[in-house]
């Protein structure tokens, strides 16, 4: 069995003073935190050398200790509760030992102290802690659990992977704000939370695929959804984070795609809290300059019979740092876990209920100033403002059979979801063990959002609608555009009379899906070496629907932008008439009705073969099938004889059924070498994809999906000591086949028009992270990704002049995807430990609109601060500073223009969307 050391050299107490220290009285105070991390506090403040085995979980908190104890009377106070408690192994060294009752201080010789680990066992790790530096080389020794599976334990040491781990008090100190927002310090992301608090995108080492369409979210292990990319439901509307999330552990590439469906590039593990041997609980309650008030809560305790209960959750509600005008946000979700372990295993039952309502932040009106800086249009805040306003909130949209779409606004993205979870495992003996994940979900899902179009002057406005003024009204002289709210004529201020073409669009989308992994794992032993293999089977089933409406609004270009009307006017300036309905120019540009099944099977195996002691062999195989049946409605065009309503698209009442079946064998292999407790290297190459899901027929139903493969490559090398963790990862991505299905709104029309695209990527990067510790008070965390993302092969065809026209960008860089990226993170550790400070600079390179690299995405940086000030073991304060410098950087443009190449490319004002504007937050926190 491997061991931890936490040694303190110094000041503190003198070597060999422990047993004569009860009536010592100098200690400072240790928060409740996890008990590794308590008893290094320890060990430094009290000049100890502390002792415990590997088979102290980091599940275990420690209560945490008074300051002005003796060491002794702190270290017993730390202790509490933990099952655990400590022999005098030698006058300076202090083991932590299984048992209960008073401490031996007795005997050195009865402490089983090991200095050399056998092959499978953990690192041994000696973790100096001097005068001037609180940290200890833990964090190669932080088990891994996400992207494989074993009997043994695996350290971050011993992965032949690239990952990144955020602990809860890395975690606390970010306080994102989304669950993509977490992911801003992990390197090889490229991480767009700009449209709120849910609705993200993540791009993993430079595969152009938008939402969570290339890694997987995964809670305790499970995914919590099959596929996270779902078209208009990604699974980061499907998960919240609260203080029932201990940790985060993030895997880039490796062996994702072997134990996980749709994880091509990755998987992102939001690891629930454990209850440990006594009671314990928290509470916090935030608040923000955004009208934010949130409430987070957890409790857990032993129930009796080896029995565990925890519940936990959160409730929210704010306007939004882009404010409508109304309640932005609002909700928030319960869980409740019951868990038992037993001799041969355990088992754990979970539920959770999230109810929650969150706005989808969309582009502005932007241009670029005199100075050559892009900044909002007059009359907009580019920091916070958003065209969603009151007059939006709630509109009746007719639709082809002439009912009434009820457009509500305030609902935002309205996500109900009822999940349960079963996790089991139980040895069969004969060194045989058994694991079973079960996951059942509910979700209702309602996706509404005032989207923008287009932006345009009112000349060009009325040029297109010249059409629809001959034809209604043939006498007319012209044209008006008059507030909906009070007839008044619109005055073009503040902006020179532009004007927005909104989308107004609805969807609903209801899911329900159950999921089923087994595994059977046996470690062999020959000779010297081992072999931990896996055989699983994993199943899915799910069932999705699928409404879409949308509808045309003609608004002002400003805050809450208020509906416009199109009167067609005399020669006298007098009312003949109306072109829209309410503001409505046009109904139903957009419509879709569609349900489908979906059923996977996969079969993989996976073998870690320890070769000896510093050599590890790993690789694994899947095979996945998939089948997916359904049926989408075809469209057709209606005119109800009005103005607005003369060209609605609605179904047809005929039906296109499909019934398609997908399947691909994936590999990976990887190797770990480990020179030391502190350094080694690892190398990987697998071969994935990602197959069809049921998004592909939504509005393309006689289409039939293409398979994506890619292949990647990838190599590191990991150093952790007192001063310093460093990781270092080359890697390398070839995508091939990946599908752009592009939706051009033309303004003429009214009509968005797909066109479809497919090409290959080639990605070459290096992902850095690290921090330093130079001293106890300061450190530095940094991540950085350097690479060169381009499209191969990517050329379509289009018509210009009634001719076609090859476009060939080849060799361009991937849409939204930076070359150069990093973060730095210094913080200050005062008042021994009670007062941290943090601030955190974020720099992203340029980027490109669309495929064609016609319209640019400036380079920007934020600046954000962060600080924590622990009054008591139990009682802490946190405070926090979004995007200080108000930056107003880019994070897309309008998708809406066009991706392959957009219309906004020649035009001097567009739609873009910027990060959100500087904002406060502060919390307190009371842990008992």
């Amino acid at each position: 069995m491997a061991f931890h050391i936490a040694l303190a050299l110094g000041a503190g107490l003198p070597l060999g003073a422990f047993a004569q220290a009860g009536n010592t009285a100098h200690t400072t105070a240790i928060a409740a935190m996890p008990l590794s991390r308590a008893l290094e506090s320890f060990s430094h403040e009290a000049g100890m050398q502390v002792v415990y085995g590997s088979d102290i979980p980091d599940s275990i908190r420690s209560p945490g200790a008074e300051a002005g104890l003796a060491p002794e009377q702190q270290l017993r106070q730390l202790l509490a509760g933990t099952g655990l408690t400590y022999r005098l192994v030698t006058p300076n060294t202090v083991s932590i030992i299984p048992g209960n009752g008073a401490a031996n201080a007795g005997n050195p010789a009865s402490a089983a102290v090991t200095t050399a680990g056998s092959a499978g066992d953990g690192l041994v790790n000696q973790a100096t802690a001097t005068p001037g530096n609180g940290k200890t080389a833990k964090d190669l020794d932080q088990v891994v659990v996400t992207a494989r599976s074993g009997v043994d334990e695996r350290t971050k040491a011993q992965t032949s992977y690239s990952i990144t781990t955020i602990d809860e008090d890395r975690l606390r100190m970010q306080n994102p704000t989304s669950v993509t927002e977490a992911m801003k310090s992990v390197p090889g992301f490229w991480v767009e939370a700009s449209g709120g608090e849910a609705s993200g995108n993540i791009r993993a080492r430079g595969i152009p695929v938008d939402g969570y369409g290339s890694v997987n979210l995964l809670e305790d292990g499970i995914p919590v959804q099959h596929d996270p990319a779902l078209g208009y439901l990604n699974a980061d509307q499907s998960f919240r984070l609260d203080e029932t999330i201990d940790r985060i552990e993030v895997v880039r590439g490796g062996p994702s795609s072997i134990f996980y469906s749709n994880a091509p590039a990755g998987a992102i593990n939001f690891i629930p809290r454990q209850v440990g041997d006594t009671a314990e609980g928290l509470v916090k309650y935030t608040v923000g300059n955004y009208s934010l008030n949130r409430l987070d809560f957890w409790y857990g305790t032993p129930i009796g019979d080896g029995w565990k209960l925890s519940a936990g959750g959160f409730w929210r509600q704010d306007n939004g740092i882009r404010s409508p005008g109304f309640t932005n946000d609002q909700g928030g979700q319960l869980r409740a876990t019951l868990s038992r372990q037993f001799e041969q295993g355990s088992i754990s039952f979970d539920i959770k209920r999230l109810d929650d309502k969150v706005a989808l932040d969309l582009g502005i009106p932007m241009y670029r100033n005199g100075s050559g800086d892009l900044v909002a249009v007059p009359g907009f805040n580019g920091n916070y403002g958003t065209l969603a306003g009151p007059e939006t909130e709630h509109v009746q949209m007719i639709q082809g059979n002439g009912s009434l779409y009820n457009f509500d606004n305030s609902l935002g993205t309205q996500v109900k979801r009822t999940q349960f979870t079963t996790k089991f495992d139980y040895n069969l003996g004969g060194g045989w063990k058994i694991a079973e994940d079960l996951r059942y979900s509910d979700t209702d899902t309602q996706r509404n959002g005032v989207y923008p179009n287009a932006v345009e002057t009112t000349g060009a406005f009325f040029t297109t609608a010249q059409t629809q003024l001959a034809k209604y009204y043939p006498n007319a002289a012209g044209m008006q555009l008059r507030y909906v709210d009070n007839g008044q004529a619109f005055n073009g201020s503040p902006n020179n009379g532009l004007v927005v073409l909104g989308g107004l669009r609805g969807i609903t989308m209801p899911v329900n899906e159950f999921t089923s992994n087994t595994r059977l794992l046996r470690k062999f032993e020959f000779g010297d070496q081992t072999h931990d293999v896996t055989l699983g089977y994993y199943y899915a089933h799910f069932n999705q629907s699928f409404d879409r409406y949308s509808s045309t609004a003609i608004l002002t270009a400003t805050n809450n932008a208020r509906l416009l009307d199109v009167v067609a006017v005399d020669a006298n300036g007098n009312a003949l008439g109306k072109l829209t309905n309410g503001g409505i120019y046009g109904y139903g540009y957009e419509w879709a009705h569609a349900s489908g099944t979906s059923n996977t099977h996969a079969f993989y195996v996976s073998d870690e073969w320890q070769v000896n002691d510093t050599l590890r062999i790993d690789g694994g195989v899947r095979w996945e099938r998939v089948n997916t049946t359904g049926w989408t409605e075809l469209s057709q065009n209606v005119n109800l004889g009005t103005p607005p309503t003369s060209n609605i698209l609605t179904g047809n009442g005929q039906y296109v059924d499909y019934d398609h079946s997908f399947n691909k064998l994936g590999w990976t292999l990887g190797a770990n070498y480990q020179f030391s407790d502190h350094q080694g290297v690892f190398a990987r190459y697998t071969s994935t994809f990602r197959l069809p899901n049921l998004s592909s027929y939504i509005t393309t139903p006689t289409a039939t999906p293409i398979t994506q493969t890619m292949i990647l490559p990838e190599m590191g090398y990991k150093f952790s000591n007192r001063w310093m963790d460093a990781y270092a990862t080359l890697f390398y991505t070839k995508y091939n086949n990946v599908s752009f299905s592009n939706y051009v709104f033309n303004p003429n029309t009214g009509v968005s028009t797909p066109q479809t695209g497919y090409a290959d990527t080639e990605t070459y990067g290096l992902e850095l992270e690290g921090t330093f510790y130079p001293t106890k008070w300061f450190d530095v965390q940094y991540t950085a990704t350097i690479q060169d993302p381009k499209y191969k092969g990517l050329s379509y065809t289009t018509v210009t002049n009634n001719a076609p026209v090859l476009l060939d960008y080849d060799d361009n860089q991937l849409i939204r995807v930076p070359k150069n990226s990093f973060r730095v993170v210094p913080g200050f550790n005062l008042l021994n430990d009670r007062l941290r400070l943090q601030m955190t600079y974020e720099y992203e390179g340029r980027r490109y609109v669309d495929t064609a690299n016609s319209v640019v995405l400036p380079q920007y940086h934020t600046i954000g601060f962060s600080a924590r000030y622990q009054m008591t073991p139990e009682l802490s304060f946190f405070f926090y500073a979004d995007n200080l410098n108000n930056s107003l950087g880019l994070t897309e443009g309008n998708p809406r223009a066009g991706e392959l190449a957009s219309s906004d490319a020649t035009k001097s004002v567009f739609i873009a969307r910027p990060l959100l504007g500087r904002s406060f937050r502060a919390s307190v926190m009371y842990r008992f």
